[in-house]
């Protein structure tokens, strides 16, 4: 009995030290140790984080140094993952057709989206149902192929017709294109007569490789091929007219216009932009909650800061012929360094556009928040943030 008391006694008292202990390491000093609810703040700090140092971030390319692929009709360049590694989401594209010319009859594994920058052509798809489409282009006019909806474009008019072009994948020339004369080159005349219902002597005049850009007749812009001419309707359609649209924004230091899927519904996974800025303008930071940013400068000279994964910034100066790929969810601005009006032609891979700015988010969030995390008075950021400006002129 007497044994059996005192092992309670000792149990008893091995437990209450226990909980003294946990009760003393409680109120101990603090020393940021954790261990489930027993943590404790730590009594060393930083009072900033020090930044990383190593290589910048490289993302941007100068698209018309890049390789050229010309044929007789016409040439084009791209810039995929190849070339700019971080640009993973979207591939990019400079397309020229000769007058007279025609990209060939077509498809991809990916979206291909594209703005008309200058020149006229006509557009040809047919959709897995069966659905064609003939449309005429002009400059400011948008084109957008969904993955796998064969696709020609043919020039119109005397003058050629270039466009960038975007697609919904990095590596979209590597893997993922399928042209007419490639493909009917690899069979035999006969298999091609069975399968067609057409002589073999009629397809031993075909090319035994792929033609890419053909040359032909020039057509003439209110000709009857030009005439041929039938678009689907809003829903299906696979032309928006862009520049004929009012901007998403419009301020003092320029215009946002953008096309959505809301605007132009066949265009599901990417959205286009045009953005317009004054000398001195800048799209102020901001960044894409979901989607990758590709973008192409057409005129004048602008400065992008970068701020991207692993708390790196880089900062690059672009002119006209190069491109910038802003990963999601990377802060990023883009300012006009030159002295003549900016224009750069945009793409996201999502067909929702979202943007969320640093200024929105300075003016909305409490001034006590606000004060604690720059280390001031609320005094001091009563005023910090602005109305949302989106472009913020030169000031």
């Amino acid at each position: 009995m007497f044994k059996s008391n005192r092992r309670v006694f000792i149990q008893s008292v091995a437990f209450g030290a226990g909980v003294l202990g946990a009760s003393q390491s409680a109120i101990a000093a603090p020393d940021g140790h954790a261990g489930g609810y027993d943590v404790a703040p730590a009594s060393e700090f930083l009072k900033t984080i020090p930044r990383k140092s190593g290589d910048p971030v490289v993302f941007t390319a100068l698209l018309d140094k890049a390789p050229i692929k010309a044929t007789s009709g016409g040439w084009a360049r791209e810039v995929t993952t190849r070339t700019l590694p971080l640009a993973t989401g979207i591939a990019g594209a400079h397309l020229f057709v000769n007058a007279g010319g025609a990209r060939e009859m077509h498809w991809h594994n990916s979206a291909e989206w594209a703005y008309v920058v200058d020149g006229h052509c006509q557009v040809t798809v047919v959709d897995p149902e069966g659905q064609l489409e003939v449309v005429n282009l002009a400059p400011g006019d948008l084109w957008f192929f969904p993955k796998g909806h064969s696709h020609a474009i043919q020039t119109l008019g005397p003058a050629p017709c270039h466009a960038i072009l975007a697609f919904d994948d990095g590596l979209y020339s590597e893997h993922g294109t399928f042209g007419i004369s490639d493909w009917m080159s690899r069979y035999d005349a006969p298999i091609l007569s069975q399968a067609l219902g057409v002589s073999t002597d009629i397809l031993g005049a075909n090319p035994k490789a792929e033609t890419y850009i053909m040359q032909g007749e020039v057509l003439a812009l209110d000709g009857p091929q030009a005439k041929v001419a039938r678009a689907l309707d809003r829903d299906r359609t696979h032309r928006f007219q862009l520049m004929s649209q009012k901007p998403r924004v419009s301020t003092a230091g320029g215009q946002l216009y953008v096309a959505s899927a809301k605007e132009f519904p066949v265009s599901s996974t990417m959205t286009g932009t045009v953005l317009k800025l004054k000398p001195g303008a800048m799209h102020e930071p901001h960044w894409h909650t979901d989607a990758n940013e590709w973008h192409y400068v057409l005129k004048g000279r602008t400065r992008v800061t970068l701020f991207a994964f692993d708390k790196r910034v880089a900062v690059a100066e672009l002119s006209a012929g190069e491109c910038a790929y802003i990963p999601a969810n990377c802060g990023h601005s883009i300012q006009n360094i030159g002295q003549e009006d900016a224009e750069l032609v945009g793409v996201l891979d999502s067909g929702t556009y979202h943007e969320s700015s640093l200024g929105d988010w300075l003016a909305k969030a409490p001034r006590h928040l606000l004060a604690n995390n720059f280390g001031v008075p609320e005094a001091a950021v009563a005023n910090f943030g602005r109305k949302r400006m989106v472009i913020a002129s030169a000031s």
